[in-house]
């Protein structure tokens, strides 16, 4: 049994996915993941499909030699990210809070939304843009038309002993109530 993104694989199942890539070589790294899932029945709380984690897993068996991925196919995002005009600076908010209209949360969706966030990161916060672990939630705050701050929210670390004492949780509770922590 070996244990990756938080679930063990038995050797039967790492065969099935050694299995899976011979006879789909045509089949990107994120087709393998969402197929691993369906076939192990690996999904989140919500139903959803828990592809990313099993890409995360892949990679570390591709690591431990106990399955060859094929190469990828796009760079890392982080790697693709261009500065446009559209997170040039922009004038200096210099009123006080209580002056400034109501904040407003916006979701970020994927597409262009999402490219928007990620340059606004990679631009401006000192540790630039990273893809940020497993499932996520990002804002764009806004006071009025005036963007103010982003925020992003990523899944929790699988084990952290200062949070998990603090909470006191067991490493059972852990497990099952992971889900419900976020950084």
């Amino acid at each position: 049994m070996r244990r990756y993104s938080g679930r063990d694989f038995t050797p039967q199942e790492i065969a099935l996915i050694r299995e899976l890539i011979a006879k789909n070589p045509e089949y990107t790294r994120a087709e393998l993941s969402r197929q691993v899932c369906e076939l192990l029945h690996w999904y989140k709380i919500d139903g959803g499909s828990k592809a990313m984690s099993c890409r995360v897993a892949m990679l570390r068996m591709q690591d431990d030699d106990l399955i060859q991925l094929p190469a990828p196919t796009r760079k890392r995002p982080e790697a693709r990210i261009r500065f446009t005009a559209a997170t040039d600076p922009e004038q200096v908010l210099t009123a006080a809070v209580h002056e400034l209209p109501q904040l407003q949360f916006h979701n970020v969706r994927k597409g262009k939304q999402s490219s928007l966030w990620n340059e606004y990161i990679h631009r401006y916060h000192y540790l630039v843009y990273k893809t940020l672990p497993g499932a996520q939630m990002r804002y764009f705050v806004t006071a009025g038309d005036q963007l103010v701050a982003l925020l992003g929210f990523g899944a929790s670390a699988w084990q952290c002993a200062p949070r998990d004492n603090y909470i006191g949780w067991s490493h059972e509770q852990r497990k099952q109530n992971l889900h419900l922590i976020i950084n």
